[in-house]
């Protein structure tokens, strides 16, 4: 059965809740204003966005709780039968013109909507399975945006020209939609374990903060993803009474408006859902952003009329399809089944703290600058905060620096395929060291495998590079240089690494400890490989590589008496690529071969540390550049 079918269901009955909540809150805003004085009319508006985010924020720990308790799906079911009483309610309040009727059944809607999105999202994995989760976020993403926009349009198109019983029975009509299909929802009853969470959102957020920090960098995915849903909030809001008042857009044209973003933000969740499964496009997520901060800025900037608004406003939605779905995607991937609901749980309720905020923000901005200043606002964080996302998960980083890096060189890889181990297994990676550019070059290309690198503690002490060496957690080297104690401290290293081993960790270390002086590895009397390899774990695979194109670079020692700086490189090298100066230069070749080693360094470290060492020295030096090295 394909992907589609198996989702279709679910799909819909998350179409149909999300199209209710947005035409009730639309609707609720739209027609409420007129039963107020024309000085309340924004108010009304951001009171009602906040009504259906606010129960989020108190009852998302609750909600991550459910699915520990009772079937998912049932959990779901419930939850659109429960539909029903809320739109009658909702009915009252428009027919007897209360405002406070009115604005309690979105809070309900809010409430309702809150208590089953864990478990409607978690059955995104029990239906597709590891290798549907980007196409099934994709989609479940498109449908909500397009439900999301498609209920806010219908919503002002209704309070222009409809007769109030057609949206009574809208609102009714679309509860029933949405409970029929959720009737044909299909999963596999997956037993979870409880995992133990409070219900008190404080003490919620706390637990779960724990939880998610097991998941390196998963905390920095979750908050730039609510800063997404801040973005859309903000410019759902803004966009009712902005399109009106400056643009001077009637409530069908604002309609219209809404309606092409839903288009633009559903085709680019689709689309990026599709490409997720073939390329790295968590790796993208900064591009999309600043470029999404760039259009924002466009339009704080530039005088713009109704067209040149719908076509930024189509683009930045389009790209937000994009920026958002990788997001989504590496949470399901990362998190462990045990925990989805509670870690889906938590983001709710983070990323409606977010929405809140801009309801709040709204206002103010609003109020002492101008809706205009909104977008300036947006531009700034935004931009900002994609940027700084990148230096702080550990596969984005290293992408990011590989891709500026094959700009200038061409990597090519012999026998790659080593790498790929068994769950059981781990992977101890020995390559040579022939300038101080191949662990970036290195670490960048494997961005997809978790490898843990040994570095000498004076990169610790670089504020920058200290960062992103914590995202790979790195295993600090003492000075040796510096005194006796470093000595002492180097002869411990064996047993942190093979400590890292046994866990089941993937280490990289270069067994001459130092760049080449003169184009060989010259292992010498360190002892490090041939202690590890010594006793080296039943179910590790010792990989060596060996690197050439290299040496001869400015990043080598070639006919210098110290090595080169690092820091002064990268900002030589950032200059070169953002000045365009980069593509004037010939890309120099750089081969990577990989060669499983596991039985030899085991029969070699049967002799003597001195006889190890040169037995790998011989094999690194074997022949000239490119030449395959014969294992014996």
């Amino acid at each position: 059965m394909s992907n589609i079918k198996k989702f279709f269901s679910l799909y819909l009955t998350n179409f149909f809740g999300v199209v209710n909540d947005n035409f009730l809150k639309t609707l609720a805003a739209l027609i409420a204003v007129s039963w107020v004085s024309d000085d309340s009319h924004f108010i009304i508006v951001n009171v009602t966005a906040a009504a259906l985010v606010l129960p989020y924020l108190f009852f998302s720990p609750l909600a991550g709780k459910l699915p520990h308790y009772f079937n998912k799906v049932k959990v779901v079911r419930v939850a659109k039968l429960v539909e029903f009483p809320i739109m009658i309610l909702a009915i009252l309040g428009f027919y007897f013109q209360n405002i406070y009727i009115t604005i309690t059944s979105v809070l309900l809607m809010g409430l309702q909507s809150a208590l089953y999105s864990p478990a409607k999202y978690s059955l995104i994995k029990d239906i597709g399975g590891e290798n549907g989760i980007s196409e099934g976020m994709g989609g479940m993403e498109a449908v909500a945006f397009l439900a999301m926009l498609i209920g806010t349009v219908v919503a002002a198109f209704m309070s222009d020209y409809a007769q109030p019983y057609i949206f009574y029975l809208t609102l009714l009509g679309l509860a029933i939609l949405g409970y029929i299909f959720s009737l044909f929802i299909k999963s596999k009853n997956y037993t979870i374990d409880e995992v133990d969470s409070s219900i008190n959102p404080i003490t919620f957020i706390k637990d779960s903060s724990k939880i998610v920090a097991k998941y390196s960098g998963l905390n920095s995915v979750i908050h730039i993803l609510c800063l997404f849903w801040w973005l859309c909030a903000t410019l759902q809001t803004l966009l009712l009474t902005y399109c009106p008042d400056i643009l001077g857009m009637s409530k069908s044209n604002t309609g219209c408006v809404l309606a092409i973003m839903a288009i633009g933000v559903s085709l680019g969740c689709v689309i990026c859902g599709k490409l997720d499964k073939k390329f790295f496009m968590l790796g993208k997520v900064y591009i999309w952003g600043i470029i999404i901060a760039i259009l924002l800025l466009c339009i704080f900037i530039f005088d713009q009329n109704p067209i040149g608004f719908t076509i930024l406003v189509t683009l930045i939605s389009f790209l937000g399809g994009f920026f958002k779905i990788p997001l989504d995607a590496e949470i399901q991937k990362r998190v462990d089944s045990k925990e989805l609901n509670v870690i889906l749980a938590y983001f709710n309720l983070i990323s409606f703290v977010y929405i809140f905020i801009a309801a709040v923000t709204n206002i103010l901005i609003i109020y002492f600058w101008g809706p205009n200043y909104v977008f300036l606002i947006l531009a700034i964080v935004f931009g900002l905060f994609s940027f700084i996302f990148t230096f702080n998960y550990r596969s984005v980083v290293a992408n990011f620096a590989y891709s500026k890096m094959k700009l200038h060189y061409k990597v090519n890889f012999f026998n790659k395929e080593i790498l790929e181990i068994s769950p059981e297994q781990n992977i101890l990676l020995l390559p040579t060291h022939r300038a101080v550019i191949d662990p970036l070059l290195l670490l960048g290309s494997l961005y997809n495998y978790n490898i843990q690198p040994l570095v000498d503690e004076r990169f610790f002490k670089i504020p920058f590079i200290n960062g992103i060496l914590k995202q790979f957690k790195a295993v600090q080297v003492p000075d040796l240089r510096k005194s006796r104690a470093g000595v002492e401290q180097a002869l411990q290293l064996d047993s942190i690494v093979s400590s890292q081993l046994n866990k089941g960790g993937n280490i990289l270390f270069y067994p001459s400890g130092h760049v080449t002086t003169d184009g060989k590895e010259t292992i010498g009397a360190r002892r490090l490989a041939y202690d590890i390899c010594k006793k080296l774990p039943k179910n590790t695979k010792v990989v060596a590589l060996k690197i050439d194109g290299l040496w001869g670079s400015k990043w080598s020692r070639y006919g210098l008496n110290a090595t080169p700086n690092i820091v002064n490189l990268l900002l030589k090298s950032m200059i070169l690529i953002y000045s365009g100066a980069i593509f004037f230069k010939k890309k120099r070749n750089v081969d990577f071969y990989f060669y499983d080693v596991t039985d030899l360094v085991k029969q070699w470290s049967l002799e003597n540390k001195m006889d190890f060492n040169k037995k790998f020295e011989e094999f690194f030096s074997y022949g000239p550049d490119g030449e395959i090295p014969i294992l014996t």
